[in-house]
């Protein structure tokens, strides 16, 4: 079985069973490895993706459910050269510990900072609430994602 979509901004097909996790075809045959297996259960967040343009946890979803859909991983919020305002923060802040979490981190707070540019820090809180940062980076995570706020480039163009 082959299920066709976008994947950051490219057309993919990737050969996989249609009841087959999204994260098994992220990290299995598309070769991504920046969406993590954490908990399998949407409890912690680490697996999480955009699909069209809202978070869905990829450890949960069907890769059938994603057919003609666009996903959106971490590794298309920025690259290298032109990193996310949230990824430039976070590496000026150094909000991240081990990273685990931070792919599920980072896209939640893209669509933050896409729906309300000017967050409060409790908006923030309240929006990263459902993701679990064991190594307890969460104070670093919401300064990282207040500057990015603040530098007013946060809603998906590159720092």
């Amino acid at each position: 079985m082959t299920v066709a979509f976008t994947l950051n901004g490219a057309a993919v097909a990737a050969p996989i069973e249609d009841d087959a996790p999204l994260l098994a075809a992220l990290r299995g045959p598309l070769g991504l490895s920046g969406t993590r297996y954490g908990c399998g259960a949407e409890q912690c967040g680490a697996c999480l993706v955009l699909v069209d343009g809202q978070p869905a946890y990829a450890c949960t979803l069907h890769s059938g459910a994603v057919a003609g859909r666009s996903v959106t991983t971490v590794e298309g919020l920025g690259t290298p050269d032109a990193p996310h305002a949230l990824q430039a923060a976070f590496l000026e802040l150094q909000a991240g510990q081990c990273g685990f979490c931070l792919s599920g981190i980072l896209l939640r707070a893209s669509v933050l900072l896409r729906d309300n540019p000017a967050p409060t820090e409790d908006d923030v809180r309240v929006a990263l609430d459902p993701h679990l940062c064991r190594c307890g980076s969460h104070n670093r995570i919401i300064r990282a994602v207040l500057r990015a706020a603040a530098q007013g480039n946060g809603m998906g163009q590159p720092a």
